[in-house]
């Protein structure tokens, strides 16, 4: 942990509550009541309350599963393939059956659950999935600042050893050297500067869409240069030349983002040309 903060806010005999926790809470709850005031403020999203609510749910839902997956394999599946009950059980069982919770998540497995939970929730609901994209991307961002505070708060997730006046010492980490506290880094640029940039933009792109390709390209592109000054996993150190696995899967969002709002540029540009040809020909007719 950084310093002498204590991660638990209240225990109960084996019960923790810890700051962890509360903060992926309060980042749901901020995306949520971002999301909502843009329902009752912009007439372009054409479902409600009711349906945002379900919405969230399954996106709780597949951020969790998806993040959980993610870890297991990107970050150490040959570990969960000999111990794949560990996977899901919450519990240490080499001390007598321990409650200590599920570790270990993943981001960019949860970027896929959370995604894919969407796709199949407005599909089944009959809601156009890019434009429940839109509403609800814009708002996302703000809510990592509080999980990256979470980790902070744990001293997990913390940087590369620095002489820079930034640096931390975290006693979670080998040496007692000063090291970046790249989850800071993270809460600021992914968290505060990208939901800016998003919260700017959400009313000025008008390619149905295009905010989750801005989001991939924005977050992949902030997330790469960040990891420059963070700690890669120790089980895997650098997984390609001497990029680390959260920068290597970063690439990919960018250029699923790229190859994303490429796509949807097309359409509209295809879509448009087609409605005004239509135009023409009834003004002809």
């Amino acid at each position: 942990m950084p310093g002498r903060m204590n991660p638990v806010i209240l225990q109960l005999g084996s019960f923790e509550l810890r700051w962890y926790g509360m903060m992926y809470l309060a980042a749901f709850a901020v995306a949520y009541g971002l999301a909502a005031h843009r329902l009752n403020t912009e007439d372009r999203f054409e479902f409600n309350l009711e349906e945002l609510q379900s919405l969230m749910a399954a996106m709780i839902l597949g951020v969790l599963l998806g993040g959980r997956l993610g870890y297991v394999f990107f970050y150490d599946p040959v570990y969960y393939f000999h111990h794949p009950l560990e996977i899901i059980l919450p519990f240490d069982r080499a001390n007598g059956w321990r409650f200590v919770g599920i570790t270990g998540m993943s981001f960019h497995g949860g970027l896929i659950g959370v995604i894919l939970a969407a796709f199949l929730y407005t599909r089944k609901q009959r809601i156009p999935f890019l434009l429940a994209a839109d509403l609800i991307v814009p708002c996302v961002p703000l809510g990592y600042t509080f999980g990256r505070l979470g980790n902070f708060i744990n001293g997990e997730l913390y940087g590369r050893i620095t002489d820079s006046a930034l640096g931390m010492i975290f006693s979670s980490a080998p040496g007692n050297r000063l090291r970046h506290p790249s989850q800071l880094y993270e809460a600021f640029f992914e968290g505060i500067i990208l939901f800016i940039i998003l919260w700017f933009l959400r009313k000025r792109v008008k390619v149905p869409g295009s905010m989750l390709a801005l989001y991939l390209i924005g977050y992949g592109f902030f997330r790469f240069f960040i990891e420059y000054t963070r700690q890669p996993d120790a089980h895997l150190g650098f997984v390609l030349f001497h990029f680390s696995m959260g920068q290597v899967l970063c690439l990919g969002m960018i250029l699923a983002g790229g190859a994303l709002l490429a796509i949807l540029c097309f359409r509209e540009k295809k879509r448009s040309s087609e409605a005004a040809s239509d135009e023409l020909r009834t003004e002809k007719s």
